[in-house]
C-alpha cells in the first residue's frame, strides 16, 4: 500500500515513520541556559550524519503554541550542548527526564542522576550514561514541526571500562549496552540482539558470477 505524504495529515505521516524507521538510537540531550540552569530531555530523532568534521543531528519539536522546548532555546541562547547515549540501566531514568517538567525543574535531579564536567563545554554532562559527545552547534535546520540542531562533536567522553583499546579507537559496543527507541509509545529494544553480515568485497561478488 502506498502512502502519498503531500496528500496525508503530516501527523498520520509522522506516525507511519517513527512506525516503520527502527530501531532509532535516543539522544539524551543535556543543555544550559545564560544562567547556569540545566536542563535534559530524551530525543529519538537522532544520528551521526558526518565524519569530517563529525557532526550529529537532533529532531527539536516546539510546544503547542509555537514557542521553543527548554532545550532548543538553551542550545540557541549557548550554542553547546552534550548528547549523552542511553545503556539499560539507565532507560527508567531516562524516561523520568521526558516528563514535561515545568521550567526550573532540574531533570536530572529528578531521576536521581548526578552530573560530571564536559571537557571541552561548559554544559555537563550526565555521568551515569557510558557514552558522551560534547557538541557545538554546527547548524540550525527550520522546518514546520521541528528545528533539526546539526551538532559538530569536538569530544566524546566514554566510560573507561568499555574501551577495548585507546590507542586504536576500539570501544567495546556491546558493553556499552545501549537501547534505541522502538514504535508506538513507551517502547524500546536493546542491541544485545544482533546478527552479523560480512561486508562483501566486489572482486569476491564478482567471482560468485562466473
Amino acid at each position: 500500500m502506498q502512502f502519498d505524504f503531500t496528500k496525508i495529515p503530516h501527523d498520520q505521516a509522522y506516525k507511519l515513520c517513527v512506525a516503520a524507521i527502527v530501531p532509532r538510537p535516543v539522544a539524551w540531550v543535556v543543555s544550559q541556559d545564560r544562567e547556569g540552569r540545566v536542563n535534559a530531555a530524551p530525543y529519538s530523532f537522532f544520528n551521526v550524519f558526518s565524519d569530517n568534521p563529525v557532526v550529529v543531528g537532533i529532531g527539536c519539536s516546539r510546544r503547542p503554541q509555537g514557542s521553543p522546548k527548554d532545550t532548543l532555546a538553551n542550545i540557541e541562547a549557548t550554542g553547546q550542548f552534550v548528547v549523552n547515549l542511553v545503556s539499560a540501566p539507565t532507560a527508567e531514568q531516562m524516561n523520568i527526564t521526558a516528563i514535561d517538567f515545568p521550567p526550573g525543574v532540574n531533570e536530572i535531579e529528578e531521576a536521581g542522576l548526578t552530573t560530571a564536567p564536559s571537557s571541552k563545554v561548559r554544559v555537563p554532562r550526565i555521568a551515569e550514561s557510558p557514552v558522551a559527545l560534547e557538541c557545538e552547534v554546527f547548524q540550525f535546520v527550520p522546518t514546520l514541526g521541528h528545528t533539526i540542531v546539526l551538532g559538530k562533536v569536538v569530544a566524546m567522553e566514554v566510560r573507561d571500562d568499555c574501551v577495548l583499546d585507546a590507542a586504536k579507537y576500539y570501544l567495546d559496543t556491546p558493553k556499552l549496552d545501549l537501547v534505541g527507541r522502538m514504535h508506538g509509545r513507551g517502547w524500546y529494544a536493546r542491541t544485545t540482539d544482533r546478527i552479523e553480515i560480512h561486508r562483501i568485497p566486489l572482486a569476491d561478488w564478482e567471482a560468485r558470477m562466473k
